[in-house]
């Protein structure tokens, strides 16, 4: 495919999406539909609608939409408006080619400097929380989910090093390194592609996991005689790490089971015994309760930057209510004398110490220890507030 004819594709996702379509589904069904397209024709359109919408508030200001609200958006103008931004000619590619996009029907607007949400690529309705929440580094953590993510992987130390597993990448051409906010934790040159064909994947050796996601679970207490439960497990990758770390005894529930579906053969090839549990609370007390709750994800809007748009207060608000539940059942869960381990990824206040404080109000709980991160330090934003039960 030509560069034109990609940012055509990457036009007709973005409609997609716009419509109310996810983007993975949205670039699935393309890529069904395409089977024309090579490895690197998919990989660079979903490069372009992944930046599109990581900057797709100022991309849509550039590209002459103004304050277009999402579902109104036009896939043409945003992505002529990223390629405005970036310092680009759109009409170098807009060009009328065979499989490409048509000509611009009129120039974009003359380049003049957005407003600082619009910058910044953010809501206006996020801007105070965001400055609430991160106080002078909120312009440099928004500017941060504006570009890609790194690839960063998790060896599993129960198996190897990370030490080792990056040898045993140089050895295959791939460059690693390792990284400092957990031992396991090891950051991956470039974006690569096929990590999980690899044959160390395929053995058990390592896992696609974030380090902010590493560094939480380094902070658990290990419970050598006693039971640890995830309550909101998803595809199980903090009770693999924790696993990886020596805990024994693990059960994993959510409450959409299908999350789960992958975590058997995942726990099987690293190792690992993890049991699935419906109804936790009928399996008695844990010494130790994971709660890493729903949230607006704010954290991790690099990979995965629709939320940012689709997220509304009614939303937000919805959330910390569904939170407060899930920590009110994870203290009753929790026995005696037992952790439980709040954590989110999230940059909200109102999501992370706003919510522990209050379940510590409501249940006298103590405060053991909390940690966050944001992008500025190479991670996702996560949160750990881990409390103990009197």
């Amino acid at each position: 495919m030509t560069p034109a004819a990609r940012i055509q594709s990457a036009i007709e996702i973005l409609d997609r999406i716009f419509a109310g379509e996810a983007a993975e589904r949205a670039l699935t069904a393309w890529a069904r539909a395409s089977r024309f397209a090579g490895s690197k024709d998919r990989a660079a359109i979903r490069d372009h609608v992944f930046d599109a919408l990581r900057r797709l508030r100022s991309a849509a200001w550039h590209g002459g939409l103004g304050e277009a609200r999402f579902g109104d958006l036009k896939g043409r103008a945003v992505m002529a408006g990223l390629l405005s931004g970036q310092g680009s000619d759109p009409t170098a590619l807009f060009d009328g080619s065979r499989h490409g996009p048509a000509p611009l029907a009129a120039p974009l607007p003359k380049p003049q400097i957005p407003p600082r949400a619009v910058a910044l690529d953010c809501p206006d309705w996020l801007m105070a929380p965001m400055n609430e929440s991160l106080g002078p580094q909120t312009d440099a953590v928004l500017e941060a989910l504006r570009h890609r993510a790194p690839v960063i992987l998790r060896a599993n130390l129960a198996q190897t090093t990370a030490a080792e597993l990056i040898d045993r990448f140089a050895a295959d051409g791939l460059r690693a390194m390792p990284h400092a906010a957990a031992p396991s934790a090891i950051v991956v040159e470039g974006a690569p592609r096929g990590l999980t064909t690899h044959s160390a994947y395929l053995e058990g050796a390592f896992e696609m996991q974030d380090a902010g996601s590493q560094a939480l679970v380094d902070r658990l207490p290990l419970v050598p005689e006693g039971r640890v439960l995830d309550l909101c497990a998803g595809g199980g990758g903090k009770t693999l790490a924790l696993a990886a770390r020596g805990q024994r005894d693990l059960m994993a529930h959510d409450a959409e089971p299908a999350r789960m579906r992958d975590l058997p053969v995942r726990a099987a090839r690293a190792g690992a015994a993890i049991a699935l549990s419906e109804r936790p609370e009928e399996e008695g007390l844990f010494a130790g309760v994971i709660a890493d709750v729903p949230c607006s994800g704010a954290g991790s809007w690099r990979r995965a930057p629709e939320a940012k748009w689709r997220l509304a207060p009614e939303r937000l608000k919805q959330l910390t209510a569904l939170q407060d539940d899930i920590l009110d059942r994870a203290v009753a869960l929790a026995e005696p004398g037992g952790w439980i381990a709040y954590m989110t990824c999230s940059l909200l206040r109102i999501e992370n110490e706003t919510r522990a404080d209050a379940a510590m109000a409501r249940h006298d709980l103590l405060l053991e220890d909390r940690w966050s991160c944001t992008p500025l330090d190479g991670c996702d934003g996560f949160h750990l507030s881990l409390l103990r039960k009197p």
